[in-house]
């Protein structure tokens, strides 16, 4: 069950989120239930991430089976673990490669949505430099026995930065990243806001010229759509060398990239897919995880989907072992999201119904026979496999909870067993743009 103590922020921000559809940035550990076994074998990665290797997964499922949330619980557990992570949706504007920037759109919006534990809303670039900085300047301090006013501090100070930019520079694109760090440092020493600026600028990726990078910062190289995955990696072994665990890229709607109409810029964004998958495992990337969610069709379509490619198809497809013995192999770089039990089901209705009560403060009137009474009506009206994906579900219920609260005179048998009471459904589950679709738990 449920913690019997959650504040109102979290219980308001729960009820808000799924009652409008979507998956709740915070609170979301009130509503776990089921999928322990694909949670622990992410929280693994990040074992793996911090000891200084790569990791890549796929987190597959229908719309509505849970990609979302996984994403959203690994993104919670990676950051109270040290971690930097940055999450991002593709769209129609943001792929991985195009002929408009797109890939280097998803860059930007990915060092937008930065995050750390003390920054978890996004935005964390500047804490990050300016908290590693600080905390330089305390070693120098306590080590050498000066203060920063006394001669020599700033020199000391950008001795030890240089050290850490030192285990960069070696890497593609890494003696321009360093140069930007250095410049970065000397921005923040000389109070110089000019300098700071064109620093985030560049690493954020909005210099849109070489000849403009030169001039604000002396590099002769920006990040554009063709070079930005060097530079995550770049940025991952640079937070973990000053005291992150690592960094956890989140992307998520890689059903995007399935529903590309051209061939050849599809088959872009799989090559590019392909490079990175290809560079985290073949360590060819430090301390860097990258999650991806996506629907079956992506995976498997054999027209459209990773299967149309051999090389994809080699890499992810399952164990003829798995297949026969009927069991998911959850170490392989693919994670499928299996429909929840019915038990699990109910379970998730009784924390949903006791977060609701607790909310509006009244006391739970709900029994676990209604509950089950609910289940049952779910299934004769939509079918036992529609059930077991929560987000055809939970709107559904969070508005019961709302309507019977709001009227207690309407009785819980009348709601749900009336002739116009229809469960919400996404439609095809491959291919609907509505506002379930964007709800997965």
């Amino acid at each position: 069950m449920i913690k019997p103590k959650i504040s109102k922020k979290v219980s308001t921000a729960l009820i808000n989120s799924l009652g409008a559809g979507v998956v709740p940035r915070i609170g979301i550990e009130h509503i776990a239930v089921g999928r322990e076994k694909e949670l622990n074998s992410l929280l693994n990665n990040l074992n793996d991430i911090a000891e200084g290797v790569a990791a890549f997964r796929f987190i597959i499922g229908n719309y509505g089976s849970g990609k979302s949330f996984m994403l959203q619980m690994i993104r919670n557990r990676a950051m109270e673990q040290g971690f930097v992570v940055a999450d991002a949706d593709l769209s129609t504007g943001r792929k991985l490669a195009g002929s408009n920037n797109e890939g280097l759109a998803t860059y930007r919006e990915l060092m937008s949505r930065l995050a750390t534990k003390t920054r978890p809303d996004g935005g964390a670039l500047i804490s990050i430099l300016e908290g590693w900085i600080n905390k330089i300047q305390q070693e120098v301090a306590k080590e050498q026995g000066i203060n920063p006013n006394d001669e020599g501090f700033d020199e000391q100070v950008e001795a030890k930065i240089r050290e850490v930019v030192h285990y960069i520079e070696d890497l593609v694109h890494g003696f321009d990243f360093g140069t930007v760090i250095i410049a970065y440092w000397r921005s923040y020493r000389l109070d110089d806001d000019e300098l700071k600026n064109a620093s985030l600028r560049w690493l954020r990726g909005e210099f849109n010229t070489k000849t403009e990078a030169k001039a604000a910062l002396g590099v002769r190289v920006i990040i554009d759509d063709d070079s930005w995955f060097d530079y995550i990696k770049l940025l991952a072994k640079f937070v973990a060398e000053i005291g992150y665990k690592g960094m956890l890229i989140l992307v998520d709607e890689a059903v995007n990239l399935y529903q590309i109409s051209t061939t050849v810029t599809r088959e872009k964004n799989y090559n590019r897919l392909l490079a990175m998958f290809n560079d985290t495992m073949q360590c060819k990337a430090d301390n860097l995880g990258i999650f991806i969610g996506g629907t079956t069709k992506f995976l498997e379509d054999p027209n459209r989907g990773l299967f149309a490619d051999q090389a994809w198809r080699r890499r992810t497809k399952e164990s003829r072992f798995s297949t026969q013995a009927g069991v998911q192999e959850y170490m392989s770089p693919v994670i499928r999201l299996n429909p929840l039990t019915e038990t699990e089901i109910l379970s998730l209705l009784q924390r949903l119904t006791e977060i609701h009560a607790l909310n509006f403060a009244y006391e739970k009137t709900l029994t676990n026979r209604e509950l089950k009474e609910f289940v049952q009506e779910i299934i004769s009206r939509l079918g036992a496999e529609a059930l077991l994906t929560p987000g055809e579900i939970i709107r559904d219920f969070i508005s019961v909870l709302n309507l019977l609260h709001q009227n207690p005179e309407i009785k819980f048998t009348e709601l749900i067993h009336g002739s116009n009471f229809k469960p919400t459904t996404v439609g095809d589950s491959e291919n609907t743009d509505g506002d379930a679709a964007e709800f997965s738990l």
